[in-house]
């Protein structure tokens, strides 16, 4: 082969080396010979991970109140085998929950789970066979009772008690608007129902004159849910 054939050789071996791949390096591979898989990224914080919940679940400790929203359904149809859509019910101001087939039952101071339970007992003696119930709170009311005040106040009636409120009975009565033309402020009384084992009631008298008009708040009483404030009319001397 002449000069010019050996040029030419090695100029094509040259361009066919130059195309090939250049090697993984070492430290990329994994067992085998095989690619290690690139670690996928993190996920933002507060970013919740695929399958986990992403609502509210509720707690079974909480105990349900007047004005808790909640989300009820029974998964079995009691003719026709089939699962019924989820409604919402609101407990009412009695303290119950309106149910299909069943009307109301107790609600107020029993957990989602207790109360479930209560359905399906209720709902199997007449109308299922098996019941499977799901109720959970969907928004738990602000609201924790109300108190209730007659007599001489400008707006009398039920008075709405906020959770974590110090609603006192002198607070009440600037809330119902204050006092009416004929109170008589010195004999204001607060009844507290079931306050002994009995369910007997209790009454404080207080002088709301002396809380409101001369400061002295320490007599003044914080008020329970159901309480029930009089404000009496004042004698009128003619």
């Amino acid at each position: 082969m002449n000069l010019c054939g050996l040029f030419l050789l090695a100029l094509s071996i040259g361009t066919a080396m130059a195309q090939l791949p250049m090697p993984t390096p070492v430290s990329k591979l994994g067992v085998g010979g095989a690619s290690a898989p690139t670690p996928a990224p993190s996920a933002p914080s507060g970013t919740p991970s695929p399958g986990l919940l992403n609502g509210y679940v509720s707690d079974d400790n909480y105990r349900l109140r007047v004005g808790d929203a909640v989300s009820f359904q029974i998964l079995e149809d009691r003719l026709l085998g089939i699962q019924e859509t989820p409604i919402n019910l609101v407990v009412a101001d009695s303290g119950e929950l309106d149910v299909n087939y069943i009307g109301r039952v107790k609600a107020v101071g029993k957990t989602s789970k207790e109360l479930a339970a209560d359905i399906r007992s209720a709902l199997e003696k007449d109308y299922y066979k098996q019941a499977t119930v799901i109720l959970s709170l969907n928004v738990a009311s602000r609201i924790v009772g109300r108190v209730y005040i007659w007599g001489q106040v400008r707006n009398q009636g039920p008075l709405e008690m906020q959770i974590n409120e110090n609603l006192t009975a002198g607070n009440a009565i600037l809330r119902a608007g204050g006092f009416g033309d004929f109170a008589s402020k010195t004999k204001v009384k607060v009844i507290r129902a079931a306050i002994g084992p009995n369910g007997e009631k209790k009454t404080f008298d207080l002088n709301m004159e002396d809380i409101l008009e001369k400061g002295k708040t320490e007599q003044d009483i914080a008020l329970e849910p159901n309480d029930f404030i009089i404000v009496p009319t004042r004698l009128l001397n003619f």
